[in-house]
């Protein structure tokens, strides 16, 4: 089972745990990432290109599947404005085993960071600037 969803509505936790703990699975493992005040940010912002972004999305679940024995893939990102502390992306990954899971949710976070098409731009007040790529987020991807 893959569950991709690209959306402005918040993202209810519960609701999607509960979806990939029904699979039957031992583990399911989840990453969920939140909008930081940094450096003065009050908002952040993200903008993509609906249907690339789908197929992106879509394409790294299947990615995993294959490569871990996966019951279930789950890969949900917000767009539009987000204030800090709200939900910005949520990837949970269920398997029979914790490790598979494990695995394959940093696998889904690191190279969607730098696969999927987003633009993101952080609010700091009325002043809004785009944030560009990170060596990091390069690095992490590469080890896969």
């Amino acid at each position: 089972m893959i569950r991709v969803s690209i959306d402005p509505a918040p993202i209810e936790l519960a609701v999607e745990l509960a979806a990939l703990e029904e699979r039957g699975a031992g583990g399911v493992a989840s990453f969920t990432g939140v909008v930081r005040g940094d450096g003065g940010v009050t908002a952040l912002e993200l903008e993509h290109y609906p249907g690339m972004t789908e197929d992106a999305l879509c394409m790294l679940a299947e990615q995993a599947m294959d490569r871990w024995s996966l019951l279930g893939v789950t890969i949900l990102h917000r767009v539009g404005r987000m204030e800090v502390g709200e939900r910005i992306v949520f990837i949970a990954a269920a398997a029979a085993h914790r490790r598979e899971a494990l695995d394959a949710c940093a696998y889904l976070i690191d190279r969607l960071k730098t696969d999927a098409p987003f633009w993101k731009r952080e609010w700091r007040g009325e002043a809004a600037s785009w944030v560009e790529a990170r060596a990091s987020d390069e690095e992490a991807a590469g080890k896969w």
